[in-house]
């Protein structure tokens, strides 16, 4: 399947569900793409290039780090920084300015609505927003804002389901909604919730598929095992064993020792 565009994008707005994943590894990337998921996101600090190689055909937004960029001119740089790497889009949790300057540029941009992580402290720490009228109406100015500044899309983070599905019938771009229900253009997720190898807080809209995490307890303990039949096994002098020797036949080996006896 060709890779989504921006345009192919806008033309699925309110024809079906997206999905998106964010990715750690190339691996996750390959597996990502091989499973049809339409887009992946990952971190301007992981191996960009080396998952955009990994899923050629899967539209690729990169993170900016919060905080790593303190003027429009410095996002632009690390936006088109991303581009090199292979991405369709840049991820931007800095202010409007900031998201302008890229749309300017000709950067897809994507911003941030909801509850923000990193900005946890003015929601009153990890909890839903929106929940009350003022504040979801505060939801709907700011996506509108990034709208407005040229952004392609928002995510949408832990907002009321019935607020998120609204805000989208208003706007023309798209909603990539985290724990913010089917209204959305898109569902997003981690890949750590997804596979089960999440060591810390799974949040409540979060869904784990798999058990990652005990099957990663259990070959860590078979490393272990592994590790310790080798010691074991060179100190018995069971390894290397013969057929791990590589081999000489007699008469070189004859010619050798003599070369030996010869040199100075």
């Amino acid at each position: 399947m060709p890779k989504l565009t921006v345009k192919d994008l806008f033309a699925l707005k309110g024809q079906r569900q997206l999905t998106e994943i964010y990715v750690r590894t190339p691996k996750e990337a390959a597996a990502c793409e091989a499973a049809g998921i339409d887009l992946i996101i990952t971190a301007e600090r992981s191996d960009c290039s080396e998952i955009r190689k990994a899923a050629p055909n899967t539209f690729l937004t990169i993170g900016l780090i919060y905080g790593d960029y303190t003027s429009p001119s410095e996002a632009i740089k690390g936006g088109f920084r991303a581009l090199r790497l292979g991405a369709d889009a840049v991820y931007c949790g800095s202010s409007l300015q900031f998201v302008e300057a890229l749309a300017n540029e000709g950067i897809p941009v994507v911003g941030h609505v909801g509850f923000i992580p990193y900005k946890s402290t003015w929601f009153g720490g990890f909890k839903a927003v929106g929940k009350k009228a003022d504040e979801a109406l505060q939801v709907y100015q700011r996506t509108l804002d990034y709208q407005n500044a040229g952004a392609i899309g928002v995510e949408i983070e832990i907002v009321p389901h019935k607020i998120a599905a609204e805000i989208s019938r208003r706007v023309k771009i798209l909603l990539i909604g985290m724990g913010s229900g089917t209204g959305c253009d898109a569902q997003y997720l981690f890949s750590t919730d997804i596979l089960g190898d999440n060591e810390g807080h799974i949040p409540r809209h979060a869904k784990v598929y798999r058990d990652f995490k005990s099957e990663y307890q259990r070959l860590h303990q078979e490393s272990i095992a592994a590790f310790r039949e080798f010691k074991e096994e060179v100190a018995s002098g069971v390894y290397p064993a013969t057929r791990q020797l590589i081999e000489i036949q007699d008469e070189e080996y004859a010619r050798f020792l003599a070369g030996l006896e010869a040199h100075p």
